[in-house]
């Protein structure tokens, strides 16, 4: 006969290791594969900002998750920004992050603030976040970035009782790296869309586009090309002269692969495994000298 524990309470029951996560399709992956989120000093402020407020491990899986390509979908509107997560489960979590925005009054401060500062604003119209804008927010006695815990309200629908969870805590990273590509995030998260801003800043605006000008010198004035009289015959008015052979200039293949690209910047939260200008290069350059035999013609066969 099996004898009775006679202290059936005395341990509590081992409790099972979760599943791994499934494998999402077509996720969000991070554009960093090891070290900080993002390049750019701002984005580095969010990632310092986050990890000051001591969530534990939890940073870590999420960098893994944010790595992994995790996270489907993410929407971002003032203060609010919801995702999606795929976890260990078949359907994905819901994560929502609302960040503490500032109010009409504070934003008006640190408008009245900025205004005063034309350097910053010629820099911020160049999408480039001044060093020394927190200041700026210090003067008007707030800050940008989430200054405590409770400015940032986080929940997700998975069984994990920590809070922020490994799925809040991937968002938070992808996020940094979308800092990066459009700094006015930041702004939008505290509650002010980058239009909003200009607007407000006015002539602020307006003197920081006239002092960028004068500084960098200004533009030569081309004559007016001479005015052709119109033929007097109607039938040469609609008839169009032939070109002539160096109407194009020089054609060639252009120095900088992907040079539109380039100017357009970082895809927003891109989900290839590369970068958008490093997965399109290689077509670029296979497709430039077709490009150039199809437009020039084949001379050889001639």
């Amino acid at each position: 006969m099996r004898r009775r524990d006679p202290y059936p309470s005395r341990f509590p029951p081992r409790s099972q290791p979760r599943p791994p996560a499934r494998t999402a399709h077509g996720g969000i992956k991070a554009q960093s594969r090891q070290g900080d989120f993002g390049k750019s000093w701002w984005a580095r402020r969010w990632q310092a900002v986050l990890e000051g407020f001591r969530f534990g491990g939890r940073l870590a899986r999420g960098r893994a998750y944010a790595r992994q390509g995790q996270v489907l979908a993410i929407q971002i509107v003032e203060g609010v920004v919801t995702a999606q997560v795929q976890g260990s489960r078949a359907k994905p979590y819901d994560v929502t992050i609302k960040v503490s925005m500032l109010t009409p009054a504070d934003w008006t401060a640190v408008v009245k603030a900025l205004s005063k500062q034309v350097i910053f604003v010629a820099k911020l119209l160049a999408g480039d976040m001044p060093e020394q804008i927190e200041q700026v927010f210090e003067q008007a006695k707030v800050t940008l970035f989430p200054g405590k815990r409770g400015d940032l309200k986080t929940t997700c629908n998975c069984p994990d009782e920590a809070n922020p969870c490994k799925h809040v805590a991937a968002v938070y990273y992808l996020l940094g790296e979308e800092f990066d590509r459009d700094p006015f995030l930041v702004f939008r998260l505290r509650g002010l869309k980058r239009e909003t801003l200009f607007a407000r800043l006015g002539p602020s605006a307006k003197n920081a586009i006239i002092e960028s000008a004068s500084l960098s010198g200004p533009a030569p004035e081309l004559p007016p090309p001479p005015p052709e009289p119109l033929p007097l015959e109607p039938s040469a008015f609609w008839q169009s002269k032939p070109l002539p052979e160096n109407f194009c200039g020089e054609v060639q293949i252009p120095p900088v692969s992907a040079g539109l690209i380039r100017q357009l910047g970082k895809f927003p939260f891109w989900r290839g495994a590369k970068p958008l200008i490093e997965a399109l290069e290689a077509t670029y350059l296979q497709a430039s000298p077709v490009g150039l035999t199809t437009f020039l013609g084949d001379k050889d066969g001639d």
